[in-house]
């Protein structure tokens, strides 16, 4: 965020815009189309997700990583409600909501997964303004290539840093009239710690319905990780893996990582209320 935002309130909708779009043409945006792992029974259709290509972000001091930069690592935090509000008037198009998904320290090194979900844009002035913010914080969606596919859409997208080196994971908007139900799953196994794409596929993310209640990772070495749902306003530290929910989020959110050495194998739902 920057220090304008902060300080100058006298600045319309329009001239945000204007300064936004005239940033956003010096960022580079897109990433390739990623086939998603899909598990239950109940999906009818697979959301196209996207992963990064291997070239990794060194986080720097500009405006479009700041927001990134000072992210905390290991902190405790309440889970959010699992409800999301009603876009209103006031609704801040121009940022995401951030939720640390998942922190850690492996080889000395801290890392995380943090996902960014953008509001709903009602029309060509709103999805314009947000498509150059988008552009800022390196969030424009795989295949959208004009601000008016962002209309009446809810955008998200993942980012896993390490070693103060950032990649997307994936990226797409929230499908309204599929919602994950039952066992649902949707998860992709990236490498870890690594730009080689070849390398084994250690971390592994996913999104699950309100009532998938544990998930278990299987790694190639026979070994698992189970991973159960945050109790509602329980505080728990982002170090301890969980399924927990997003604000802004439909669905919730969990990750997992393989020990050193094994790769994923298979990810499922495993106990459900």
């Amino acid at each position: 965020m920057n220090a304008d935002r902060e300080t100058n309130h006298d600045m319309t909708n329009g001239d945000i815009t204007r300064l936004l779009a005239g940033a956003a043409d010096e960022v580079e945006i897109g990433i390739a189309p990623y086939e998603a792992v899909i598990r239950g029974g109940r999906r009818r259709k697979a959301r196209r997700w996207a992963v990064a290509a291997a070239t990794a972000l060194v986080l720097a001091g500009s405006s479009a990583t700041l927001a990134v930069a000072g992210l905390p690592g290991g902190d405790r935090a309440v889970a959010p409600a699992a409800t999301e509000p009603a876009p209103t008037a006031t609704t801040d198009l121009s940022a995401p909501m951030r939720t640390t998904l998942a922190t850690g320290k492996e080889n000395g090194k801290e890392w995380r997964v943090l996902i960014d979900v953008w509001a709903i844009p009602r029309n060509e002035v709103e999805a314009a303004g947000q498509f150059a913010a988008m552009g800022l914080y390196g969030d424009v969606p795989a295949g959208v290539t004009k601000s008016s596919q962002l209309i009446g859409k809810k955008s998200y997208v993942v980012h896993f840093s390490y070693d103060d080196k950032q990649r997307g994971v994936f990226e797409d908007s929230f499908d309204k009239d599929d919602p994950m139900l039952g066992a649902d799953l949707q998860s992709a196994a990236i490498p870890f710690g690594t730009d080689r794409e070849d390398a084994p596929q250690r971390l592994v993310v996913g999104m699950v319905g309100h009532a998938a209640q544990q998930v278990t990772c299987t790694w190639k070495d026979g070994t698992t990780t189970q991973v159960d749902r945050v109790p509602a306003d329980t505080e728990i530290s982002t170090d301890d893996l969980a399924i927990r929910p997003a604000e802004g989020s439909p669905v919730d959110w969990f990750v997992c990582l393989a020990p050193e050495g094994t790769a994923s194998k298979s990810v499922e739902v495993t106990a459900v209320s």
